[in-house]
């Protein structure tokens, strides 16, 4: 079978993170410690409703700053939730390469603050040529519906793709669906991957 689209994840696939960054700088603004502040966001089902569409973000916002008795502005809270991005992890020369052969689509379970970010922050995104968001999908992996969406952007059979993504989990629902998947360890590993399946 030939491959026709190459499917990635975003956060670290393609761009790393780190959630701490953004919990140590929230502590200093809130009365609690940074080792709890994922703790209450977990217990709220926030994250989980932001990243399915549920909720937009001014309504995340407002819910997040009240359970983590915050007082900062919304454009503030911004800059702070999205320090968590850091390094890219993919080389641009290997994507835009990609993007020259095949139809590249990103999928990732994100939100609107976090992926608008992104977009304008790390250049490697540019060529893309179209995106699968949670957010606006209205479903997270490892569920059906998402990847689905992202094998329609591609234009091809779900066997016709290739997809790499850091979550095992992730990886065994797109093969679920006849996908070729591999789980991403770094931009050496998957640039072989590639190699050996005629892919480069």
């Amino acid at each position: 079978m030939s491959y026709r689209a190459i499917l990635f994840d975003l956060g670290r696939v393609l761009v790393n993170f780190e959630f701490e960054h953004a919990y140590r700088k929230l502590e200093s603004l809130c009365p609690h410690a940074a080792v709890e502040i994922p703790k209450r966001l977990a217990e709220s089902g926030l994250a989980v409703q932001y990243e399915s569409g549920l909720i937009e973000s001014p309504e995340f916002v407002t819910k997040l700053t009240q359970i983590l008795d915050l007082n900062v502005e919304y454009e503030r809270f911004c800059d702070l939730f999205c320090s968590i991005f850091t390094d890219s992890l993919v080389p641009d020369r290997l994507v835009e390469e990609l993007a020259s052969r095949y139809r590249l689509v990103l999928l990732s379970n994100t939100n609107a603050i976090h992926f608008e970010m992104v977009r304008r922050t790390y250049p490697v995104l540019r060529h893309f040529h179209d995106f699968t968001l949670s957010y606006e999908v209205k479903a997270m992996k490892p569920n059906p519906a998402i990847y689905l969406d992202a094998v329609a952007k591609a234009g091809c059979k779900p066997e016709e793709c290739f997809y790499t993504d850091d979550i095992p989990a992730f990886i065994a629902g797109a093969k679920q669906l006849g996908i070729d998947a591999v789980r991403f360890e770094n931009a050496e590993q998957i640039e072989r991957e590639m190699r050996a399946r005629g892919i480069l």
